[in-house]
């Protein structure tokens, strides 16, 4: 029997990604967002990981903020953030559990490197697939 190696997330993650600090708006943000044409989004602050916002967070008007939002008021806190080294099975299985649409890949001291989603987990599933053969 054959053992398959399970590849870390560095292989298949997002290089260089897109962050976005809490103070901007909403609609700078989703801006953003349509202009990279990307659906999730680290929200930063001192280099760190501080937050996510979704293209779905920023859909709608917040009540009261007469559209002056900021990504603070609008993004989720505490992200699923994982190292460049964490195997993809046991990433896509937290994701699957979790309900969650990506991770942001963070080195030691926080910083964000990448981002892996759900699509980066169905490229090593195919990427498995095609290595199965």
């Amino acid at each position: 029997m054959v053992r398959t190696v399970i590849p870390a997330v560095r292989k298949f993650m997002s290089t260089s990604p897109i962050t976005i600090g809490p103070q901007a708006l909403r609609a700078e943000a989703l801006a953003l967002m349509r202009s990279k044409k990307i659906h999730h989004m680290p929200v930063v602050e001192s280099g760190k990981a501080i937050g996510l916002v979704t293209d779905g967070d920023l859909a709608e008007l917040v009540p009261g903020t007469d559209g002056k939002a900021t990504v603070r008021d609008l993004m989720r806190p505490r992200p699923y953030t994982v190292s460049p080294e964490a195997s993809v099975e046991d990433v896509v299985r937290e994701m699957t559990l979790n309900k969650v649409g990506s991770a942001a890949v963070v080195v030691d001291n926080g910083r964000v490197v990448g981002m892996f989603t759900a699509t980066d987990g169905l490229r090593a599933f195919a990427d498995y697939l095609r290595n199965a053969r």
